[in-house]
């Protein structure tokens, strides 16, 4: 089991529209051909700078085979749509972790 997780670092003045965003589109539309489960939203609570938040969203997927599937099918698109609407306020970088426990 993999853990999929993207940090965001979100201008302050757009982090409530981010995360409403996130629960209403990101997450339903992630999820929606099974590859990706479990989807979460958290919010980062160290590294805090005045002018910014910080989140994680993470999914759990089966191997890396499967994220790359859902990337080419889902997540460039999601990835593209993300940038429409959040320009430059919104930065993110994903990391892939395995579940050792």
């Amino acid at each position: 089991m993999l853990i999929y997780n993207t940090t965001y670092h979100v201008e302050l003045a757009d982090a409530r529209n981010f995360v409403i965003w996130l629960n209403e589109c990101y997450l339903p539309e992630a999820e929606q051909g099974g590859l990706l489960r479990g989807g979460r939203i958290l919010r980062i609570l160290s590294h805090k700078e005045q002018d910014s938040e910080c989140f994680s969203v993470q999914f759990e997927v089966e191997d890396s085979a499967a994220l790359h599937r859902w990337h080419t099918e889902t997540g460039a698109r999601l990835n593209e749509e993300l940038m429409k609407v959040f320009k430059d306020k919104v930065i993110g970088f994903p990391t892939l972790m395995e579940v050792v426990r």
